[in-house]
């Protein structure tokens, strides 16, 4: 099968911010190979290197032809939906409409998984009821899975051995239906994909699409929910557990107590379940407490719409649920939860140790000598993406990276061939001594435009305005906090990996009527100032002026709505029309008194002529 994820070498520019940005160094750079390479085995699906990556070189794995050819067959073909389209669909105004355009996709089956979530809740509630001393980690994250298999084995015991949500509604739908339609889970999740590979029996799957692609099907097929009627879920419709696309849905589902006082059960989200797992291998006596953790909340998975507002797709999501809850009828779902608690919904977990054995000491502190980082091991810039030389050093030793992923090695490098071709050519000796003063000087002045730098971006920071410096191709070269925020968590969660947001697409940030401002500039070699904008329900004032001609321009945007901006605004704002009606008075008092001036002199003229031709009569 297609790997998960791959890198597009037509459109990667070496940037090595996927490698910067995956938590298990999936990603190798090889000898004689400049583009990195995506280790299929090694991935857990996290879809990390997806966000980092500017010029969007990951692909994920399509499905989308897939699923035509599924639903083409004469099978019936039944489609899992997770609870979390109401964060990413809130465009479609009534999620019985959404069910339509599922059925005019061509599904047979509408189920939600939020019943599955229940039934799956109600086992881990009388899972850790009756555990005797041991703690679990829960299941329901697929990348949190993964990566016990591949990389903390020794934790495969304490994997939940119950099935996730999409998997148990599959086995409740076989066994309404008696027969054996084709499953589709319809995920947030791009680890999904591989996740439902190891669903086996009557909890099997066959395929798994992201709600990108399912909104390019709509797209494609020209569905829109104003030419549909409503539809419903197919029974049994689910209760609590429309929750768990939230990280802790799961344990209100179970009614799990969460009070820190008296919770037995931990929540982590993000990259900290790494973290989190270790503590609980080595400290899990004394925890004493199971573990629910999810690398990506399922509302912000990498399988929805980039740039989705976190908390607005919460509060999507909890009127949603809230709608559901006013409409469920309770004796039906309790009704449900019994008939089907003979389900099976056990699971069992298979190692699949990706761990990479320790090269020899003698091979790390021989590389580390090449990289001129003896000294300095467990020290480290973090340009290569590793957090130490020493871990850089390793990785290079595992065939993971290159030395010259390091800057240092590289400069260093490259100054040596230097030095080597003026010892093989006579005819340089002369400028030798001349060529190293040069370098030392060019040292200087790096070091000096560095800390320049550095200063710069530190008052930009400081600047409340929001400032972005792009190049003629709109790649972001600088921007301050405040331009981050005004972005979006998921601009935050970049800047975490690319600081700044260097190399990020403007056109993929802004919208049109606002990029288009510094194409304007750009292209005409003449600023812009004072131009109001609405972005997000707000007012922004922008300027963009040119740095370089064609070149680089930048933008300096302050909020309307800041008590500040607008005190600031309204006494520009009314001076300028002070000296404006000033000016104007001037203007008219002087055509006035010049239009007097020239009145008198006329009338002199015509008296002096007047008394001239009188002068000549009485002559």
């Amino acid at each position: 099968m297609e790997a998960l994820l791959k890198v597009n070498e037509d459109k990667c520019i070496a940037c090595y911010a996927c490698v910067r940005a995956c938590p298990v160094k999936a990603i190798r750079v090889s000898t004689g190979k400049e583009k990195p390479e995506i280790i299929a085995g090694r991935c857990i699906g996290c879809g990390s290197c997806v966000a980092a990556c500017g010029p969007g070189a990951i692909e994920v794995r399509d499905s989308r032809g897939e699923l035509k050819r599924l639903l083409k067959k004469k099978d019936r073909v039944a489609a899992l939906v997770d609870p979390s389209i109401a964060g990413e669909f809130p465009d479609i105004t009534d999620y019985r409409k959404f069910v339509q355009m599922l059925r005019t996709l061509g599904f047979d089956l509408v189920h939600e998984v939020s019943f599955g979530a229940d039934l799956v809740a109600r086992a881990y509630g009388e899972l850790f009821a009756h555990s005797k001393g041991k703690y679990y980690i829960m299941t329901n994250d697929p990348v949190t899975v993964s990566y016990v298999q591949k990389y903390r084995t020794s934790l495969i015991p304490n994997l939940a051995p119950i099935l996730p949500p999409a998997a148990a509604t599959a086995r409740v739908v076989r066994k309404i239906t008696g027969d054996d339609p084709r499953m589709v889970y319809i995920s947030p999740l791009i680890a999904s994909k591989n996740e439902i590979l190891g669903f086996e029996g009557d909890g099997r799957i066959d395929l798994a699409i992201t709600f990108v692609e399912l909104r390019e099907l709509f797209t494609e097929a020209g569905i829109h929910e104003s030419d549909l009627e409503y539809s419903d879920f197919d029974e049994p419709l689910g209760y609590r557990g429309s929750l768990f696309p939230l990280a802790n849905g799961i344990i209100q589902a179970a009614g799990i107590n969460e009070e820190l006082s008296g919770s037995k059960v931990i929540t982590i989200e993000g990259k900290g379940i790494i973290d989190g797992l270790a503590e609980f291998e080595e400290h899990i006596s004394t925890i004493k407490s199971h573990f629910n953790l999810f690398y990506k909340e399922f509302l912000m998975g990498r399988g929805t719409s980039l740039g989705g507002k976190r908390y607005l797709r919460r509060s999507h999501l909890i009127r949603y649920v809230n709608k559901r809850f006013s409409t469920l009828d309770m004796d039906a779902w309790k009704a449900a939860m019994e008939r089907f608690r003979d389900v099976d919904l056990s699971r069992v977990f298979r190692a699949d140790d990706q761990s990479l054995p320790l090269p020899p000491e003698e091979k790390i502190q021989q590389i580390l000598k090449e990289l001129d980082k003896e000294g300095e091991p467990n020290v480290g810039c973090g340009a290569c993406g590793y957090d130490s030389c020493r871990d850089f050093a390793t990785a290079i030793a595992q065939g993971l990276a290159i030395p010259e992923m390091c800057n240092t090695y590289a400069i260093r490098n490259r100054q040596d061939h230097i030095r080597s071709l003026k010892v093989s050519n006579e005819k340089l000796a002369q400028t030798q001594e001349a060529l190293k003063k040069s370098e030392r000087v060019a040292q200087r002045e790096k070091e000096a435009a560095r800390e320049a730098g550095e200063i710069v971006r530190r008052m930009l920071h400081k600047l409340p305005s929001m400032v972005v410096i792009c190049d003629k191709d709109l790649k972001i070269i600088q921007t301050n906090q405040s331009f981050i925020e005004l972005l979006g968590e998921e601009a935050a969660e970049i800047n975490e990996v690319v600081p700044g947001l260097a190399g990020a697409d403007l056109k993929t940030l802004l919208p049109y009527h606002f990029y288009n401002l510094f194409t304007y500039v750009l292209t005409h070699n003449e600023s812009i100032t004072n131009r109001d904008l609405d972005y997000n329900d707000k007012i922004l004032n922008v300027s963009v002026f040119v740095i370089e001609k064609e070149k680089i321009v930048g933008a300096v945007i302050r909020d309307m709505s800041a008590p500040e901006v607008q005190r600031e605004e309204v006494v520009k704002r009314l001076t300028e029309v002070i000296d404006k009606n000033l000016s104007l008075v001037q203007q008219i008092g002087f055509i006035l008194g010049e239009g007097a001036s020239e009145t008198e002199r006329m009338l002199n003229s015509i008296i002096e002529s007047y008394k001239t031709r009188t002068d000549l009569k009485g002559r």
